[in-house]
């Protein structure tokens, strides 16, 4: 007998195409089959050693999260609700240039100190790893979903050239070469850049060529954060296009938002742009989160050049008057690069988290708010919390456009990722409500897509792009990764003022066959593993 047969079940299947009833039988942590409409048919029904009555739920593809922030989170905290119970059975790491492989141990701790705002410190991981593959081995032991990786260009520079803004030299330039060779041999699916992080974004476009014609030659794709999401956002958007059309590399745009009043309404433009592209024969897919502010850290809005040299060096800056009034200068006049090339407006700036618990009273507060009972100039308030906190403060930016959000969410190469960050008091919603928010509220409530089409946006696209020949569609065969959900309820429980509440109308979720959430409850089930690429050189 099969394991399991889940009967009576509304497959939305991944394709896009109408729902259909079934019996699906799952073995071995795969479908074997998938029976339409057995029950009028009057047909023999499969039996397997366990039944489950899926009467008014659908059952679709597990969720991919295209844009992750659980590098840590998956090793700490073997639960991983946040993500489980959302439907998610896939997460791509490594983003936005910055993780924890490949490293060595000068750069591992200048890693971990620019990102504990995204994963918090790590004092209570052992990293055990240095190489993208033994990283990937380290998941292998046992995670609660799986998780693909993206190599991180600013790792990489930072381990080949360091933290300065400067150009590579030959010698550290094939250096870094083979570093991203070696991580997607190692199993990467692709490579990640941050072009508002330091120190990713010194890096010239002639050198990001170069990277991806190494990530072309072995199937993967490029992500990037590009330079800018506010002022130039679109000058940002067409230079990645070209870049990657030079060296012949699929683009994969992160969270592909146009954001901040100077891009009000005009996400027509971006995708306008876009379609050239394709319709020309870029390779070309996107992701977004379905929510209008951002989430970053405090520290990312500063002017690339006060971040040059890594943490220490920017605290520096931030302790020296001169210094701290030309940053004021860069974020409150000019508009520093960090911040997108518009003026900082410290009330759209609200606090999520702090690494110090003394600084929690900040927490929920805008940066102007926190100034007024200190009578402090909003730049002052900031420059201290950067300094008390030692830049791992994590902020919400209130610059999003719904209008811009849903006409981007329509478009032909869209996908779905949270930018889910985990860390911290009062996290971005997202980490805990993307996947349902979307089937929720702009399938059931707005109808901004068919729940067939949503499905296809969060299952069968995203495979593709990866690259997963077994993933994404429900198909006999294809890996028993899967989502139950009842689509009358399914909503996110997450607020932003509760932003740590499970969803509703997700009862079950299953990973290479295994109950992760079974009647809404976590199980103790790792079965999440590694997914490496699969295109071989």
């Amino acid at each position: 007998m099969e394991d399991l047969v889940i009967r009576d079940a509304d497959v939305v299947d991944g394709s896009g195409a109408p729902s259909y009833r079934a019996d699906v039988v799952i073995d071995g942590g795969r479908i074997v089959s998938v029976v339409k409409e057995a029950a009028a048919a009057g047909c023999q029904r499969p039996r397997a050693v366990r039944e489950l009555d899926a009467e008014g739920l659908v059952l679709s593809p597990g969720f991919i999260d295209m844009h992750a922030h659980s590098d840590l989170a998956l090793l700490r905290d073997p639960d991983h609700s946040a993500k489980a119970a959302q439907g998610v059975t896939l997460e791509v790491l490594g983003q936005d240039g910055l993780s924890y492989a490949p490293v060595d141990d000068r750069t591992l701790p200048e890693v971990r100190r620019a990102i504990t705002g995204w994963n918090g410190h790590g004092d209570d991981i052992d990293f055990d790893w240095r190489s993208v593959g033994e990283y990937l081995d380290r998941l292998d032991r046992g995670i609660a979903v799986n998780a693909a990786y993206l190599v991180p260009q600013g790792t990489v520079r930072a381990l080949a050239v360091g933290w300065e803004d400067r150009a590579a030299t030959p010698e550290e330039l094939d250096r870094m070469r083979r570093l991203v060779a070696e991580g997607l041999e190692q199993g990467a699916v692709g490579l990640s850049s941050g072009l508002t992080y330091t120190p990713g974004m010194y890096a010239p476009d002639a050198e990001l060529t170069e990277l991806c014609r190494v990530v072309a030659s072995y199937g993967g794709y490029y992500c990037p954060h590009h330079r800018s999401y506010g002022a130039g956002a679109l000058e940002a958007y067409a230079e990645m296009v070209a870049l990657t059309r030079e060296a012949g590399c699929p683009l994969h745009l992160a969270h592909a938002t146009m954001n901040f009043g100077v891009n009000e309404g005009r996400a027509p433009e971006l995708l306008a742009l876009l379609d050239r592209a394709l319709d020309a024969g870029a390779d070309i897919t996107l992701d977004t989160y379905p929510y209008t502010p951002g989430c970053t850290t405090l520290a990312a809005l500063l002017p690339s050049w006060a971040s040059e040299g890594g943490p220490e060096a920017v605290l520096a800056r931030l302790t020296d008057a001169a210094t701290a009034e030309r940053i004021r200068h860069d974020l409150e006049v000019t508009g520093s690069d960090g911040c997108h090339g518009v003026p900082v407006e410290w009330e759209t700036i609200e606090i999520s988290g702090v690494t110090d618990p003394a600084l929690g009273d900040l927490v929920g507060r805008t940066v102007r708010e926190a100034a007024g009972p200190r009578g402090e100039a909003p730049w002052e308030t900031a420059r201290r919390l950067l300094v008390e906190d030692r830049l791992g403060t994590t902020v919400l930016q209130h610059v999003g456009h719904e209008d811009n959000v849903r006409t981007i969410m329509r478009h032909r190469t869209h996908t779905g990722g949270s930018d889910g960050i985990l860390r911290g008091d009062k996290p971005h919603p997202r980490a805990y409500g993307t996947f349902p928010r979307y089937l929720g509220h702009y399938v059931r409530e707005l109808g901004i897509l068919s729940l067939e089409e949503c499905v296809a946006h969060l299952t069968s696209r995203p495979a593709a792009r990866l690259r997963l020949p077994d993933r994404g569609l429900v198909r006999e065969g294809y890996r028993a990764d899967l989502v139950l959900f009842d689509p009358g309820t399914v909503a996110p429980g997450a607020s932003f003022a509760e932003p740590r509440t499970l969803p509703a109308g997700i009862p079950h979720v299953l990973v290479d066959g295994r109950f992760v959430i079974e009647d809404g409850k976590r199980t103790d089930v790792l079965a999440g593993r590694s997914v490496r690429r699969t295109e071989v050189r």
